[in-house]
């Protein structure tokens, strides 16, 4: 059980990260390619029995970089969406700290990494809340 938990430690979280970092940049340039991410990520998800709890999360972040893409909610740091687009990739590849092909606990590392993410860029997606709502702006207008 121990070696489990040293997989999932900060810093092996900020280095699987960081190995996406420039496929993230290059995503975040090219909104097909973007487009191509969330379709394999849905496809993904559907296959993660735990996500549930991460689902309207995931919608917004998802809505979160569209918006940045799209130059309509750009008052981010570019650190924020990198990471969001970093932890996509991580969970669509096939190459995890934990396999996929594992029943079950294949998929603990990509939650851990979910979950981490969402709580260091926390107070970004608040922002970025308030300013949808202040802009009377909805994740289904985009879907």
């Amino acid at each position: 059980m121990k070696r489990q938990n040293e997989a999932f430690t900060e810093e092996k979280i900020k280095t699987v990260l960081k190995s996406n970092s420039e496929e993230a940049k290059s995503t975040i340039e090219d909104e097909d390619k973007f487009e191509r991410l969330v379709q394999r990520l849905e496809n993904k998800l559907k296959l993660v029995p735990c996500i549930g709890k991460y689902a309207s999360d995931i919608a917004c972040m998802v809505s979160l970089v569209r918006r940045y893409i799209n130059k309509e909610y750009t008052d981010i740091p570019i650190g924020t969406i990198i990471s969001i687009v970093s932890t996509f990739i991580y969970i669509i590849s096939p190459i995890d700290l934990i396999p996929d092909y594992i029943p079950v606990v294949g998929y603990i590392d990509d939650i851990a990494i979910l979950s981490w993410v969402l709580k260091s860029i926390n107070s970004d997606v608040e922002e970025y809340k308030k300013w949808r709502t202040d802009n009377n702006k909805q994740i289904i207008d985009e879907i």
